[in-house]
This record gives C-alpha cells, structure tokens and sequence, in this order.
C-alpha cells in the first residue's frame, strides 16, 4: 500500500480506503489509486469478499502479485537509484523492455527489500531481476523462494545465477593501454575496488596493463585514492593539493568512474594544473553531462546502460523457457570516448559494441 501511495501521491490511508471498496476517497482518486495498483502488478479482493471466501473468518496470508509482473530489486538504493544518471539507464531498459512484452513491474528497493519479499507469493510473480549489489542472505531468499532471477553488475559466488556485466576488465585494459601508448608511463587510479564488481573488475584491468607495460601499479593500503568512498570529496581535495605541493603528480588519472574522475579534473584546475598538459584525466560510464562546463571535456567509456536492462530482460525469458538451461553471464562492450581531458588532438576511438 505504501509503494501504491507513493505513486499517486496520496496516503496509505487512502490506498486501504479505496482497494477495500470503503467509502471516504474521492472517485477519481480511487481511480488513480486502483489503476497504480494494477501498473504495479498487484492484485486485491475487497475485505468483505474474502471473509465471503473463507467462510465469514478473517484472511490471513501473502499479498498476491499478478503473474504478468517482475520485480525490479535495487536494494542499495543510497547509491543506486532512478534518478542516478547510471543506474536510472538500466532501469528504464528493464522497463521499456517488459513494457514491450506487456509485462507489469513492482520496485522493491532498501527499505522493503525483506518485507516485501517475504509477503509475495511466488506463484504469482514471472521473476526478479537485480540491479546493483544484494546481500548473500537475501539471494538466498530468493532462490528459496523458487523465483527466477537475473542479475545486472552483480553475482555471488554461493549462489550461481544468470548475470549481465559490462565487460569492464578488458575496456578499462584497453583504455589504460591507450593512455601508455601516449608516452605517459606514471598512471594513478582513483576509485575504490571494493566498492562494486565492476570497479574491482575495471581495476584489475588497470593493473594487467600496468604489468604488461612494465609498470607498477600501487597496491591497495598504499594508495589513500584506491579507498575513495563515501569521503572522496575529502580525500581528492587533501591528496590533489599535496601531490602538486611536493611535485609528485602522475601523468595521468585513471579513474574508476566520471564522479571520482570529475573530482580529480575539478581538483587539478583549482590547483593550477594544465589539463592535459601536464596530467591527463579519464574517467568510466559516459555520465560527465552534469559537469561544469568550464572543465576539460572528460575523456570516459559509454556504457550501454539501456541495453544492459534489455538484456537481463531477455535472459529472464530465456530462463523462463528453459529452468534447466546453463547459467550465462553476458558481457557487453562500450566505446571510448577520448575528448580533452587526455588528448585535445583525439576527438573518438569507437569500440565495436558486441555481446
């Protein structure tokens, strides 16, 4: 009910009022209500027919999800969430994607994560599809459940599962490779490894092209920019000052996405480095169109975010057809996008897009 009144911005009060058939709820409202509540794939029985049903007791049991839905889970909703310039692409893909098979979708996010999970019949749902990093304890759950499931830029290893990934290890190779071959051998990456999947993977990558170049990357506990997390601001704006201080800045910054690449490149203008001169910068994942327009234009990889939605839609499916099929994990390539903050005379190096 809560899920329902938040998107028709109305109380939960007034969601109870109007699916119990009381009376209290404008008619229009009541309208609107009941068709969020159908958008949303959720199904209901006035209070009175379902005493009728079990011969005049009280009902007792799970609420009901049409069978026409897929839940959408994003647990960690303080990082990912619509609105995010990333993770609201893959989204919409997932979306756009079950629209076209007329399929319904429920969002289960941080806060109704085990609540919500717990009180849906699994007979009534297609599948779930999960974006971003989910505890082991709650895939678990759902596996016990018996609901199908993909993930998109996540997997665990206890539990065995379709998965959808960009193929961040050989771009982010590929990329720190291109800047070498520019003539810059002292390269830093900035980003944390732990964080996600994916930075792991994209610094993994760093690192073999490091090694194969015959240079040394920093290990992690020697390099306070491989521990950027929630204090990134803080720890961009003490390193930046210090490394220029003592005149031990790299030749390049690798960055682990646009966010921490964009506090590296705002951080280096302030402190009277020439971008890229005198450092290069680039960044991972194509969302720089928020930042400031007085900056380098940043050097990053697009990630086909829509499609990595569509994708994980389509291996749904695929499970649904066939339960018995093997686990896949599919990777999906991006392009580089190689713009000022490296190299002003270099404008774009595609990289063909391929499952």
């Amino acid at each position: 009910m809560q899920q329902i009144a938040d998107q028709v911005g109305v109380s939960k009060f007034a969601v109870s009022q109007a699916l119990s058939g009381k009376p209290g709820v404008a008619e229009e409202t009541r309208m609107r209500i009941v068709q969020a509540a159908n958008e949303l794939g959720y199904s209901w029985k006035t209070k009175a027919a379902k005493k009728e049903k079990n011969g005049g007791a009280e009902p007792r049991g799970k609420a009901s999800v049409a069978k026409s839905t897929v839940i959408i889970l994003m647990p960690n909703v303080r990082f990912q969430s619509r609105e995010s310039l990333f993770w609201g692409k893959i989204i919409d893909g997932v979306v756009a994607a079950l629209a076209e098979r007329e399929v319904g979708v429920l969002m289960v996010t941080e806060s109704f994560s085990e609540r919500t999970l717990k009180s849906i019949n699994p007979e009534g749902v297609l599948g779930l599809i999960g974006i971003g990093y989910i505890a082991t304890q709650l895939l678990l759950e759902i596996r016990y459940s018996g609901i199908p499931f993909v993930l998109v830029d996540h997997e665990d290893a206890m539990i065995p599962s379709d998965t959808v990934f960009m193929n961040n290890y050989d771009i982010m190779k590929q990329l720190t490779s291109l800047v070498l071959q520019s003539g810059r051998r002292d390269l830093r990456f900035a980003g944390s490894p732990s964080y996600s999947r994916s930075f792991h993977d994209r610094w993994l990558g760093f690192r073999m092209a490091m090694e194969e170049a015959g240079e040394r990357a920093p290990l992690l506990g020697e390099d306070p920019l491989l521990e950027m997390e929630d204090e990134a601001y803080r720890i961009v704006d003490r390193e930046i000052p210090q490394l220029v201080a003592q005149r031990k800045l790299p030749s390049a910054f690798v960055c682990a996405n646009d966010f921490f690449a964009y506090l590296v490149l705002k951080s280096l203008v302030a402190n009277g480095v020439k971008v890229p001169e005198e450092v290069a910068v680039t960044g991972f994942d194509h969302t720089d169109e928020e930042l400031a327009e007085d900056l380098p234009k940043l050097s990053t990889v697009h990630v086909p975010n829509a499609i990595l939605g569509r994708r994980a839609v389509e291996m749904l499916f695929a499970r649904l057809d066939d339960r018995n099929r093997p686990y896949e994990k599919t990777l999906l390539h991006g392009e580089l996008l190689i713009r000022e903050s490296f190299a002003k005379e270099y404008e774009r190096l595609p990289v063909e897009s391929a499952e």
